[in-house]
């Protein structure tokens, strides 16, 4: 579920180019000493381009000349991400391959697809959370809305009325809105694009009330004044638009939903294998051009344990889980 679209290809093919990543092969130092010298398949589960195959592509030259050897990213796109997680989790655990994915395909499709070809949560091994990507509740300047509680309120009073849009079914932009209709007893009208541009572009014409928008995406059109900004999903306020409060603040108590991108080894891998590239991929993460570039992609770059990213997404899965359940969501 890569469907988020951050900022236009033009800029991630920019940020692409200032991290001087090549576009195949990556990072040969003359003596290696990962296993052995052969090339390490970075598999990304979407088409190149997006924010996942150009962070991925970034760690993916600064890991390779690290470890001594080639890394080459290898787009398995398809099934909402779960082409490639298949693809990861079948492979030998002998750290030649690995997986640079994010939460759609690890907590949410499990829940949507009847006949996933692998368990995320038991056929991958966690290696590192790379970083988290929040969101913001947005409505057109043109809507009547001043806060969520207003948002609220105009679902109660008009049930299955209210629309609001995402960049497709069983997106983590549906999740929210399904979250937020949960836990406040409302009924929405769910309006799914085929991505999250043409969602968000319908948001600021007004032919839907609201929608939760990737930051990066949604900022350049709350500063320039199309957008209202009535709650971000962080656990803090965005730098970015301090005025606007968290989901919490406005709230709705224990409410902090982001999107989060990740790097996974399949299951059995050798704990050594493991500790190894979670230091690289941390390291890597500290490099000031990768810092640089999760600042143009929206991405806050997080880093940590293999035990962190799991305990993340063991949490996403079970909270997706029951809101999938309890709203019948079904796959497309």
């Amino acid at each position: 579920m890569n469907r988020l679209t951050f900022p236009t290809r033009r800029l991630l093919l920019a940020a692409l180019s200032a991290a001087c990543v090549a576009p195949a092969a990556f990072g040969q130092a003359s003596t290696p000493d990962w296993p052995g010298d052969r090339t390490i398949s970075w598999v990304v589960p979407y088409p190149a381009g997006g924010t996942t195959d150009v962070l991925g592509r970034a760690l993916a030259q600064r890991i390779g000349t690290s470890l001594g050897t080639k890394v080459i990213v290898d787009n398995k796109a398809g099934a909402t991400g779960t082409i490639g997680g298949a693809y990861v989790a079948k492979a030998a655990p002998d750290g030649f391959t690995l997986l640079g994915t994010s939460i759609g395909p690890q907590a949410i499709a499990p829940h949507l697809m009847a006949k996933l070809p692998y368990e995320p949560l038991r056929d991958l091994e966690p290696v590192a959370l790379v970083g988290t990507i929040p969101h913001v509740l947005v409505t057109a300047a043109s809507q009547p809305f001043r806060s969520v509680a207003d948002v609220i309120a105009a679902a109660k009073a008009q049930p299955g009325q209210v629309a609001y849009a995402s960049g497709g079914n069983g997106t983590i932009l549906q999740m929210q809105a399904e979250l937020l209709a949960q836990r406040n007893g409302l009924k929405l009208l769910h309006v799914p694009y085929k991505g999250d541009t043409p969602a968000l572009q319908d948001t600021l014409g007004g032919q839907v009330k609201f929608m939760f928008a990737p930051a990066a995406a949604a900022l350049p059109h709350v500063q320039s004044g199309r957008l209202r900004a009535l709650a971000v999903t962080s656990a803090a306020r965005l730098k970015a638009i301090p005025d606007v409060p968290t989901m919490a603040e406005a709230g709705q108590s224990n409410f902090v939903v982001e999107q989060w991108q990740a790097v996974y080894l399949p299951a059995r891998s050798p704990e050594s294998l493991v500790q190894r590239l979670n230091a690289e991929v941390n390291k890597a993460l500290r490099d000031p051009a990768v810092v640089e570039l999760g600042d143009k992609l929206g991405v806050t770059l997080v880093g940590g344990s293999p035990q962190h990213l799991d305990k993340v997404q063991k949490a996403d899965s079970a909270t997706w889980a029951k809101v999938i359940r309890d709203a019948n969501i079904k796959a497309e």
